[in-house]
């Protein structure tokens, strides 16, 4: 990394204009429409298979006779994709984000087909595996996409079509599942999504080609084609850690201890070296704007994998409307992240973070008033549509300021310190709920209120820490 930590090195300060001449239309202008409708399809079809295999896993690992490999087909696609991502953003910074995009969805297309043809949950895994490198390279990309293709003013408008992209799949997406799972087989459920991967690269395939012709042009597109080998070498230790960790937490005995020592050892250092110098102490600037999206994606999804087990278990609700309860976030997700993408909130970055963090905090503690069994089980619909409002303003302005800080020859690799940092924040947080759950009680009212009101607590953090996203200088 060689912007330091709280450093007012800027985007803007460096970067050409964007796709030749701004002219002040919005993403959906004459010079812009096509690249905006084609990686927020991207998008889309990512976040449609995202909510359609949670319909068809269980049906296809009783298929394959794989139910002992459940857990593997999530954790596959997770430990590949932090590799992916990291070789993303050396990847984008060297030659810029044309080729890790289209590798992306390439990749992303043959890990689907490996799936929806498999014959054997080995072979299932591997293939979701190989989705996670596409989808990994992929992700990143796109930042990179938004910093260097449109001017700031408008990066909040297009993460705000990222999150938009996320509504539809969320509300219909296990429904179309369920239904094609049901009438046609569960391998359309995944052989159906590459056929759909045409039309977006179609769509933005011209402006990206454009974009690097410039960039070389110009000189932008730098270096050398070899990627930084100390780099790559710490995302193969921070997956193989993170792969460890997941599989200790899926063994139940004192035997656990040696894979997640192993992936500790691992992970530490490799996040260490890889996130941004000072991302762990919070330091100003950069350095603190890579930590809270770690804490406000772990936070909130580590409570939202709990919620429907504590409303079937604990209220008697069906899963059907156990997962309904959640679809209000979703919504006003989408609200959030439009309210941040409006022209005033650039001066109010900051703010609007720090808002979404204390919302969501009391979103989750607001989710766990369910357990009172005198309170109606809709307060958690209430409360997450609240939460969603504030994760849709912090985790897009997060997006946001990233940009900004980076300067143009890092946007690859912060935006994969930004993506590694979710992710992470997901499987710790996720694992640290896990083990309070087992150790208090496996679906008791007591666990399920140590895992709501410990995420609340590190969410309220994430409110406290928020002003340290401003350099110091700032």
């Amino acid at each position: 990394m060689t912007t330091a930590p709280g450093s007012t090195k800027r985007a803007d300060l460096a970067v050409p204009t964007p796709l030749e001449g701004d002219g002040g239309g919005g993403v959906l202008s004459g010079r812009y429409r096509a690249l905006t409708i084609g990686i927020v399809s991207c998008v889309l079809l990512v976040a449609f298979e995202a909510t359609a295999v949670n319909t068809a896993m269980p049906v296809a690992a009783r298929a394959l006779h794989g139910l002992g490999l459940y857990a593997f087909a999530f954790s596959g696609y997770f430990t590949a994709s932090l590799l992916a991502m990291v070789v993303s953003g050396e990847w984008s910074d060297k030659r810029g984000p044309l080729g890790p995009l289209a590798a992306g969805i390439a990749t992303f297309g043959v890990g689907l087909l490996i799936v929806g043809t498999a014959q054997s949950m080995w072979i299932f895994v591997a293939g979701r595996a190989v989705q996670g490198l596409g989808g990994g390279l992929l992700i990143v990309a796109l930042y990179v996409v938004v910093g260097r293709a449109y001017p700031e003013r408008l990066r909040g408008s297009v993460f705000a079509a990222f999150s938009a992209a996320w509504v539809l799949p969320s509300i219909i997406g296990p429904v179309i599942s369920g239904t094609i799972t049901q009438h046609l087989g569960w391998r359309w459920v995944f052989l159906s999504i590459p056929a759909l991967v045409l039309l977006p690269v179609l769509l933005m395939l011209p402006q990206l080609r454009r974009l690097q012709a410039e960039e070389t042009a110009r000189g932008d597109s730098v270096r050398s084609w070899a990627l930084d080998r100390r780099r790559i070498l710490l995302a193969l230790a921070l997956a193989a850690g993170a792969g460890l960790l997941e599989y200790a937490g899926n063994l139940l005995d004192l035997l656990a201890l040696v894979p997640a020592a192993a992936g500790l050892a691992l992970l530490v250092p490799a996040v260490l070296r890889l996130l941004p110098r000072g991302t762990l102490r919070a330091a100003r600037g950069l350095p603190t704007v890579i930590l809270l999206r770690g804490l406000a994606a772990g936070t909130f999804f580590a409570a939202e994998a709990f919620i429907p087990l504590m409303l079937v278990t604990q209220r008697g609700l069906s899963p059907t409307l156990a997962g309904l309860s959640l679809t209000s976030g979703g919504l006003s997700w989408a609200l959030g992240s439009w309210i941040q993408g409006r022209p005033w909130a650039d001066r109010h970055r900051v703010l609007l973070i720090k808002l979404g963090f204390t919302m969501s905090g009391f979103a989750i503690a607001g989710a766990g008033l369910a357990l009172v069994h005198s309170i109606p089980a809709a307060v958690v619909a209430c409360a997450w549509t609240v939460g969603g409002a504030g994760m849709g303003m912090s985790i897009s302005s997060v997006g946001v300021l990233m940009l900004g800080l980076s300067a143009p020859d890092e946007t690859g690799e912060n935006s994969a310190s930004l993506q590694v940092s979710d992710a992470l924040g997901n499987v710790l947080l996720t694992a640290l709920a896990g083990v309070l759950f087992s150790s208090l009680g496996t679906g008791s009212t007591t666990a399920f209120a140590w895992i709501f009101a410990t995420m609340a607590v590190v969410a309220l953090l994430g409110t406290a820490l928020s002003g340290r996203a401003r350099p110091a200088s700032g």
